[in-house]
């Protein structure tokens, strides 16, 4: 079944499998909003006098029928029949007759697949927003807890300051408050209802679109009827720049994780039961889950460029070119959000190790420290900055740990982890129904 099928009129079998493609998997994601979307299509056609106010309320009924199928997870969208927009028309009319045949009044599946996409982007973006803000409250804990526990600091892989684990964790709750930031752009141009659009260019039906708008619990709606249409794949490309951010954090994060990991470094280390062995060294642990995070997150992040490449130099108006953003964009939706979840179960079994820096090799960690005792002793800088050097290069360099004092803002000795918690707190208060 075909919402545009004509009578003495049929598609090669070849051409319909090509053009169908994978839809019908991606569509079944949308099926909840598809039914959302009709019911507030169906309730403003009520109300404008498209239909009666008896078929409406029997129209909304059977929609709440076919939504606790799909709430239930026995939805399928059948044999021969074409999408999620085509099975919902269909399973109506099954119900009420040729009622169901008046709810695509006014509507295009254009401006259908656009709202339903809309709809699961927005939950989507919630989804994620709530996971890291998960992560972004472990890694403020975990910060506090170890932030007198030293960490050397690397500059180009090179021993270069002293740090600490406090100072380590705090940097990625910080670079989550700034990702947060394109969610939450992304959030606002998901929020926008192009319901009533039609195929671009709107209806001579006297359509109320600020009533379905409201219905739909849409912040505004997309007030042109061309751009609503155009506003597909922009949407879904601002979701993927969103995703790509924390996409970044992770991979770096993931990153670290594998190199502290490391025997030679052995600053943090896991459970046996999180890690992975080998099939011929007894003695190995790898850092799987951080590896293949980073490999997935790397990937996510090309997905903005694929999505580039696909609408790119499109004309306004609608082209099928636009259904390939579902295959593109919806699994890295669902492996980020996985990546999410693993690295919290990680980061809540982390053991750090203690007295990391009372070790030979991390001596020159403290010759910035040197520099500014002299300086603070009224030696002029580049002058101290020498006589250090010089101490160094004849091994005469000594600093004794206990007089490491740094106080500004955001060092080892003042994290600012209350206004990092204030930034995000702010970001968060974007995201407003």
């Amino acid at each position: 079944m075909k919402l545009w099928s004509k009578e003495n009129s049929s598609t090669s079998a070849l051409v319909e499998q090509f053009t169908v493609g994978r839809d019908k998997e991606f569509d079944l994601l949308l099926a909840k909003y598809d039914v959302q979307g009709s019911m507030a299509h169906v309730t403003m056609l009520g109300e404008v006098g498209l239909m009666t106010k008896e078929e409406a309320d029997i129209a909304i009924k059977g929609l709440n029928e076919i939504l606790a199928t799909i709430e239930l997870g026995s939805f399928i969208i059948e044999e021969g029949i074409e999408d999620v927009h085509s099975q919902v028309e269909y399973l109506l009319t099954q119900k009420i007759g040729d009622t169901g045949k008046k709810i695509h009044s006014g509507r295009s599946r254009n401006d259908q697949v656009a709202v339903d996409i809309k709809l699961y982007l927005r939950a989507e973006i919630i989804n994620i927003k709530t996971e890291v803000k998960n992560l972004f409250d472990l890694l403020v804990v975990q910060s506090e807890n170890n932030k007198n526990v030293l960490l050397p600091g690397y500059t180009h892989l090179q021993i270069a300051m002293p740090s600490s684990v406090g100072l380590w964790l705090g940097a990625y709750a910080e670079s989550l408050v700034d990702d947060m930031e394109l969610l939450a752009a992304a959030y606002h141009v998901a929020n926008k209802n192009p319901l009533g659009s039609g195929a671009g260019y709107g209806s001579s039906f006297p359509l109320d679109r600020k009533r379905t708008t409201a219905l739909l619990k849409f912040e505004t709606l997309n007030w042109n009827s061309v751009y609503a249409q155009m506003s597909r794949g922009k949407t879904e490309k601002f979701t993927a720049i969103g995703l790509s951010g924390f996409a970044a954090s992770l991979s770096k994060l993931s990153m670290d994780c594998c190199l502290y990991m490391n025997q030679n470094f052995a600053f943090i280390s896991f459970p046996d039961e999180l890690t992975t062995g080998s099939s011929i060294m007894p003695h190995k642990k790898n850092p799987d889950v951080f590896e293949l995070i980073r490999a997935k997150c790397n990937r996510i992040q090309s997905i903005p460029n694929e999505l580039t490449l696909l609408i790119n130099n499109l004309p306004s108006g609608y082209h099928r070119d636009l259904q390939l953003t579902k295959e593109i964009l919806f699994p890295a939706i669902e492996e980020l959000k996985a990546c999410l979840q693993l690295i919290q179960l990680m980061l809540s079994n982390m053991k750090v190790r203690e007295n990391i820096l009372v070790d030979e090799k991390y001596k020159y960690l403290f010759s910035v420290e040197a520099v500014n005792e002299l300086v603070n002793k009224g030696v002029p800088f580049r002058e101290a900055y020498q006589q250090v050097g010089n101490a160094i290069n004849k091994g005469e360099f000594e600093f004794d740990l206990q007089q490491l004092h740094h106080t500004h803002e955001g060092s080892i000795g003042n994290l600012c982890t209350s206004e990092i918690i204030q930034e995000m707190d702010s970001v968060l208060s974007e995201f407003r129904a």
